[in-house]
């Protein structure tokens, strides 16, 4: 515990058809052998590419790692943070592979095995859309197969780069986030916070005032009386290695620059954030995925999905933030289901 809490201190429509889910998941088959392709340029180091960027303080790479061969159907996996890792998405190697479905494992600038500059200019929204783009083109991705799964941060980036470069996509998931910060932090406040111990909040509260966040007071609170109920459902001593590993690596300043301290709420430069009302604009396949016990509103979710002109919604009854862990089996049935149909 002492280890997450020291590794987390920085850490500050509808698809759900009941028919299909009592079933369980897709069935399992045996993808075709050209997924395995080792005539792919890449194929030599494992499908592992570093890209340059280009950004207004100079070139930089990122690291990137593609999974199986599949010209119809290309997935680009964004993570959270922003600046954990592509790490905390490894189960989709229990998944996807069956399925025949390609994807892509990327780190962020700032984040895992990609370049970490310092010039806190880099840290913004539309770099880091400009960013994804440039990753598009190196990987020679397209709307003949190109889709872009967002997990929290990385939702807000999915959001971001269909509104701009919608003409490049075949389809977008938007993982566990909320289309709205001040939402977000509506709900924190109005749901969540009121079902807490009121002692244990106040004293988060106060460390958050006083700009003592660092305290191994301020997480060892926050894992058990937030983390443990909505980010993932298992007691923190028994996470997954690669969330430990994921949050443990976390690039503390462009977390809190851009999110603020911690999970409960948005502090940072994203506060004011929202394109709920822009939605509409998105008229590719879009998969919204919410979850029970999320930190995001998941009845804000499915009104996302029916804002979206071909939207669709995947509600998770027994998970929360990382319902990729926590609701696995359901996760990986309606993703898979929405993704084959784009095939």
């Amino acid at each position: 515990m002492k280890r997450l809490v020291m590794a987390m201190a920085f850490l500050t429509t509808t698809l759900f058809a009941t028919s299909f889910f009592a079933t369980g998941a897709l069935a399992r088959q045996a993808p075709p052998a050209s997924y395995y392709d080792v005539k792919a340029p890449d194929a030599w180091s494992g499908g592992v590419k570093m890209v340059d960027i280009d950004t207004p303080s100079g070139k930089f790479r990122v690291w990137t790692k593609r999974v199986g061969s599949n010209p119809k159907l290309k997935v680009l996996l964004l993570h959270g943070g922003p600046g954990a890792t592509h790490d905390y998405f490894e189960p989709f190697d229990s998944y996807f592979p069956a399925q025949g479905i390609e994807y892509i494992y990327y780190d962020q600038l700032g984040s895992g095995r990609s370049d970490k500059p310092t010039d806190t200019k880099l840290w913004t929204i539309e770099r880091f859309v400009d960013e994804v783009e440039q990753v598009r083109k190196a990987l020679n991705l397209g709307p003949e197969n190109f889709c872009v799964l967002g997990h929290s941060w990385g939702g807000v980036l999915a959001i971001e780069y269909a509104l701009k470069h919608q003409a490049n996509l075949k389809c977008v998931v938007i993982s566990n986030m909320m289309a709205s910060i001040p939402a977000y932090n509506d709900y924190a406040e109005k749901v969540l916070m009121p079902e807490m111990d009121q002692a244990q909040l106040a004293k988060v509260k106060a460390l958050e005032a006083a700009g003592k966040t660092s305290d191994p007071d301020y997480m060892g609170t926050l894992i058990p009386m937030h983390y443990e109920k909505h980010i993932l459902r298992r007691p923190a001593d028994q996470w997954p290695e690669p969330v430990t590993y994921a949050f443990g690596q976390l690039n503390g300043e462009l977390y809190t620059l851009i999110q603020g301290p911690s999970e409960l709420g948005a502090s940072g430069l994203l506060e004011k954030w929202g394109r709920f009302d822009d939605l509409k604009r998105i008229t590719v396949p879009t998969l919204v995925i919410g979850a029970r016990y999320d930190t995001m509103d998941p009845a804000y979710m499915e009104k996302m999905s029916k804002q979206l002109p071909k939207g669709q919604y995947l509600y998770l009854a027994n998970g929360s933030h990382l319902a990729m862990y926590d609701d696995q089996a359901n996760y990986f049935a309606g993703l898979t289901a929405f993704l084959r149909k784009q095939e």
